[in-house]
């Protein structure tokens, strides 16, 4: 059972450290190429985002339903219901896995002098907020450390259990 828990907590955290270290790569390539016109093959530069997915959604009533009707009860101490596991199992291991999704948004921009003006002038760039792409940064910066800190707490607890 401890190694499972073990190993549980590390996937989760690991799976968190990916994640959030993507998101930081996704905003980096995002701020670099904000006036980006075109890439090394001529196409416009397309914003990124990374997108968490997760288990299918399911009827909390069905879960629920299915949770109690499941459940025997054989002492009178015992609660009349319970609350269905809520760790989920994906594909990647456990926690959340996610994907990195390209947008179709531009904004044109008048420069007839530009070698990638249209015959009316104008030029499209990826539509990226600057602001924005901070904010993912410094957010995905300090749920890295979360998960950090994380990992770093499951090793304590795993040393303090070895001097019992």
């Amino acid at each position: 059972m401890l190694p499972d828990r073990i190993s549980t907590a590390f996937q989760t955290a690991a799976q968190g450290l990916s994640m959030q270290r993507e998101r930081i790569n996704v905003a980096s390539r995002n701020i670099a190429n904000i006036n980006s016109s075109s890439t090394k093959n001529g196409a416009s530069y397309r914003p990124q985002t990374v997108r968490a997915r997760g288990p299918e959604p399911t009827n909390f009533k069905n879960v629920l339903r299915n949770s109690v009707s499941s459940m025997r009860k054989t002492d009178g101490r015992h609660l009349s219901a319970a609350m269905p596991s809520r760790q989920q199992q994906t594909p990647q291991g456990l926690g959340p896995s996610y994907e990195v999704a390209e947008s179709n948004s531009f904004r044109s921009e008048y420069d007839p002098q530009h070698p990638d003006a249209d015959k009316d002038g104008m030029v499209q760039y990826p539509d990226i907020d600057m602001i924005e792409q901070m904010t993912n940064m410094v957010s995905a910066n300090r749920l890295y450390e979360a998960n950090l800190s994380s990992i770093e707490a499951e090793k304590q607890i795993m040393k303090r259990s070895m001097r019992i």
